[in-house]
């Protein structure tokens, strides 16, 4: 393993999404491209996640039960001011959901679907930076 391939391994990235079948999905693209992933279905799972072992980036859906995305976009960030975070959403790039999120802190707004390798090019260039 090279030094790229170490510094890689070291990065987690928390996925919050309420379907478990998109969080697996995401979970499967970041770990093959070299990411260590936590998972949370809520923006409570969320927070208390990333209290236990603070990420290096946040994926962030925006639509969800119990504590949505954009609320959590905000205390993430008020707490975390350098975290990196993606929102996304299935409701519309030019969703409002989305343009908040990207207003309130989302450094990447991402509309569901997207590609594997769109998802890969996002978070390499938000790492980075």
């Amino acid at each position: 393993m090279d030094f790229e391939d170490q510094k890689l391994g070291a990065t987690l990235i928390l996925v919050v999404d309420d379907e478990e079948s998109v969080r697996h999905l995401l979970r499967q693209v970041l770990e093959s491209a070299g990411y260590r992933v936590q998972e949370a279905s809520n923006g409570i799972e969320a927070i208390e996640a990333f209290n236990r072992e603070p990420a290096d980036l946040v994926i962030m859906d925006i639509i969800m039960p119990e504590k949505e995305g954009i609320g959590t976009i905000i205390e993430l960030r008020q707490t975390h001011p350098d975290i990196k975070i993606i929102a996304i959403s299935g409701s519309g790039e030019e969703s409002p959901y989305l343009m908040i999120a990207k207003h309130l802190g989302a450094d990447y707004i991402l509309d569901k679907p997207f590609f594997p390798d769109e998802l890969i090019d996002t978070v390499q260039k938000l790492l980075k930076k």
